[in-house]
């Protein structure tokens, strides 16, 4: 009795020390491995990226951020709950990373409450709770050095990818207030057609630009200054170059471009095979297409960034081809223009920040981008046609006068080519010998100001990693294809009918932020299409509508030929009368008809067919599989410790047989 209970006691001591060792232990780590972290997340979702970390640790003075969360509201919302922890955490890894200088403030604006009202008096956004009038929030507010407030209005869980971008660009524009300066170099007639070296607007001049929609915007939110197209060096203020159209640009002009971009310059460049007429400076024009005018390039300094582009394609892709109308013989006809593409979000890069919020692109008989095989560059693909694009020869869209002659001889190419990227890394000067001989430290382009910019010392090579985004499209730019007028209750209202000016806005900012901003990674949104199932729907989509496309052009023929039959003979009562070829042609229609409807059967049943198929074997993988695996594995490993435990027979021992014994 005495044994059972000294057992009792020691088993009963022992459960108490180890729940205080625990507690002991959890306590300890708490406080001596606070900062210790290990990340074993795919992406490595909770590490902060290298671009963030530098800024971070360039911080001079303490920036404070203000997150006002709704914490009892939250807590009952699923969707919303995680993603608020994680925003949480990650201004902790901020304050944590920035030894202090990231100030962190956790407001909760209850219902008619002082931090309510400062909420809405900094602009954030509020929404609806209940019946009583009760609001959600999820904003955020930055302050910095110099009184300046940025703020995020609502963490939308669209940016749940690039939460960590949109904090760190937020901290960093809190750090450099000032309003960033965008330099544009245009070679495009703001009155539409082709414009020429000193076709520029002049400050305060009438927007009825063919393009005065983005430039209104860029006006919104920079500081817009005109540079001429023969400009030999680039004012060191101008955060950002856009260059549009670069046609015949002067060797010097080239140089200063080349320069300026080695010198930690940003740049974006819109270049064009094919630039579509405009219809005010076309009597001929509607808006189909037309002739063009001309092409732009930047070869030598493509060809030291790493880029390939040739003037000599356009490409089209049927499968994202918009619909065009236009007037032969006096019959006004619609048909699929390969060449101008709508593309969905689907074909943009979606790890990329520019693009990764846009819904739809605009692009008129674009050209293609590439990587050159001997570039050291990175080559991002920002826009991307799908397999279904084709290349067509400038010259024949120059002299198309039909447009439906595009699709006769229409051929999928089975390749996906660049629209737009966006190209980093070190570089080296496409004047590897200097400057050209003529430019002798003359003034320099003027902008609005009229400032000159002294001549500086040749580079040779980039100071760090070049960037630079590349459209090889400048009717992008262009309203009448991005922009569609309304009329509301007598007033003509302009509204967007694609994202290309946010697009245009999205990438100066990004442009005019730190070089460190493009470090910074998306954190995905962890998403797992069935690529095979979606690749066999397309295929198959795209043959169905081939041939129900054809099914369509034989049934305009057909009609178009029992027109012309029709005009025989009509019988004594006025009605038409039928002859045997009419009936003929009827029923050979109505014959041919049931087969292609037939063949259209099959191809959808032919997709549903591989897609179940597919669907069940990933069923199986999935639930039998791998749970039929792991039982195997563990009746083998089982039957493996069973036979190694199973006692070994010993030797028996008689006793009628005495041991031998030595003499």
């Amino acid at each position: 009795m005495e044994n059972i209970m000294k057992v009792k006691w020691l088993a009963g001591s022992g459960l108490l020390l180890a729940v205080i060792l625990l507690f002991t232990v959890n306590i300890f780590s708490e406080a001596a491995f606070r900062s210790l972290r290990l990340d074993l997340t795919e992406g490595q979702r909770y590490t902060l990226s290298e671009g963030t970390r530098s800024i971070l640790s360039e911080l001079e003075e303490p920036v404070t951020l203000r997150l006002f969360l709704s914490q009892k509201q939250v807590a009952r919302l699923p969707g919303i709950s995680g993603y608020a922890t994680r925003v949480r955490e990650l201004l902790e890894e901020y304050r944590r990373i920035s030894g202090g200088m990231v100030r962190v403030r956790l407001i909760d604006p209850e219902p008619f409450s002082e931090e309510e009202d400062r909420a809405l008096d900094y602009g954030l956004s509020a929404a609806p709770w209940n019946n009583e009038g009760d609001s959600f929030y999820f904003g955020l507010v930055g302050s910095g050095p110099t009184d300046t407030e940025i703020l995020i209005p609502f963490f939308s869980p669209d940016r749940k990818a690039f939460i960590e971008y949109d904090l760190t660009n937020l901290i960093y524009q809190l750090t450099h207030p000032d309003r960033k300066i965008v330099g544009l170099m245009n070679s495009l007639s703001i009155r539409g057609g082709e414009g020429t070296a000193t076709d520029q607007r002049a400050p305060g001049q009438d927007e009825t630009a063919v393009f005065g929609a983005i430039m209104a915007e860029i006006r919104r939110y920079f500081d817009l200054r005109m540079l001429a197209t023969d400009s030999e060096q680039i004012p060191d203020d101008v955060d950002v170059l856009m260059l549009v159209h670069p046609r015949e640009l002067p060797e010097n002009t080239l140089y200063a471009i080349d320069q300026f971009v080695l010198r930690g310059g940003h740049a974006l460049v819109f270049v064009d095979p094919y630039t579509e007429p405009d219809p005010a400076d076309n009597a001929t024009a509607t808006t189909t297409p037309g002739i063009g005018v001309t092409r732009s390039h930047l070869d030598p300094l493509f060809a030291a960034w790493g880029i390939g582009f040739s003037t000599g394609k356009v490409i089209g892709d049927i499968r994202l081809a918009e619909s065009v109308r236009f007037d032969t013989d006096s019959i006004s006809t619609t048909t699929d223009y390969p060449i101008w593409i709508r593309l969905p979000h689907s074909q943009m890069d979606k790890g990329d920040v520019i693009t990764a919020g846009l819904d739809t692109v605009f692009l008129a008989s674009p050209g293609r981008l590439w990587k050159i095989p001997e570039g050291k560059t990175r080559f991002q693909p920002l826009f991307r046609t799908t397999t279904n694009a084709f290349a067509f020869d400038t010259t024949r869209i120059m002299l198309l006068a039909d447009p439906r002659a595009l699709l006769r001889d229409y051929r999928e190419s089975g390749e996906e080519y660049t629209l737009a990227a966006r190209v980093t890394g070190q570089v080296d000067s496409a004047f590897p010998k200097g400057p050209p001989a003529d430019s002798g430290g003359k003034e320099a382009g003027t902008g609005d100001a009229g400032d000159t910019v002294p001549p500086r010392g040749h580079r040779s090579t980039s100071e760090g990693d070049i960037n630079v985004v590349v459209v090889a499209d400048t009717d992008i730019l262009r309203d009448r294809f991005w922009i569609g007028v309304q009329d509301f209750q007598g007033t003509r209202v302009a509204q967007p009918t694609a994202a290309n000016g946010t697009f245009v806005i999205n990438a100066i900012e990004n442009l005019t932020g730190s070089s460190e901003l493009t470090r910074i990674r998306s954190r995905g949104n962890f998403n797992r299409p069935f690529t095979r199932v979606d690749t066999l729907r397309e295929r198959a989509e795209f043959h169905f509508l081939r041939k129900e496309k054809e099914l369509t052009d034989k049934l305009r023929e057909t009609e178009h030929r029992l027109v012309e039959l029709e005009r025989g003979e009509r019988g004594g009562n006025g009605a038409w009368v039928l002859s045997e070829a009419q009936q003929w042609e009827i029923d050979r229609f109505r014959e041919e008809k049931l087969r292609i409807r037939k063949e259209l059967r099959q191809v959808r049943h032919g997709l549903r067919k591989n897609i179940q198929r597919m669907e069940n074997r990933l069923k199986f993988i999935n639930i039998g599989l791998v749970p039929l695996l792991i039982g195997l594995g563990g009746i083998v490993f089982a039957g493996y410790r069973a036979r190694g435990k199973r006692p070994r027979k010993a030797p028996e021992n008689h006793p009628e047989q005495a041991p031998p014994v030595k003499a």
